[in-house]
């Protein structure tokens, strides 16, 4: 095979998960533009008993850490935690086609909160889980897409383990 044809075979190998990558981020900017110019600011819409809508902006990463770090200091921790993550992707063997989603996925949530931050200075969040005595730290799609995406990255870790670790009857 020429060197060509590898690279061709790569690439055609990834498209699907760079495909995921780009719905993603589109899904995740479509529905943060749909509460920025529909959702009140900081007033609660209830869903359900346990669901709300909630306009609000996070400064920092997860639950608001690192605000302090500026800007600019958490668009380039962003970049880097996403050239990781493209780096362990590039790794993972074309079987693993679980981790290799939760790695699209990861890439995608990181990407569009990326760009909030990038574009606004912060990160629109609107997801509110709750009780009448207790409420889960708001967030979006784009958080929800890289912890589903970790899930599955654990999880096919965890059936490769297992694999691996079954004697093989000889």
């Amino acid at each position: 095979m020429t060197s060509q044809m590898v690279k061709s075979q790569t690439a055609k190998s990834w498209f699907p998960y760079a495909l995921l990558v780009a719905a993603a981020i589109a899904l995740d900017q479509w529905v943060k533009h749909l509460v920025e110019t529909g959702l009140a600011f900081q007033e609660k819409v209830d869903l359900v008993p346990f669901l709300a809508l909630y306009r609000t902006y996070n400064t920092g990463i997860a639950f608001s850490m690192f605000s302090s770090f500026g800007d600019t200091g958490l668009v380039v921790i962003a970049a880097f935690v996403v050239a990781f993550v493209l780096y362990l992707a590039a790794r993972t063997p074309p079987g693993h086609v679980l981790t290799r989603i939760g790695f699209a996925l990861i890439v995608g949530g990181a990407l569009g909160n990326l760009l909030d931050r990038a574009t606004y200075g912060h990160v629109i969040d609107y997801i509110l889980f709750h009780t009448p005595v207790w409420s889960f730290a708001i967030f979006n799609l784009a958080d929800a897409f890289i912890a589903v995406g970790a899930v599955l990255v654990v999880f096919d870790e965890l059936i490769g383990w297992r694999r691996e670790a079954k004697p093989s009857s000889d």
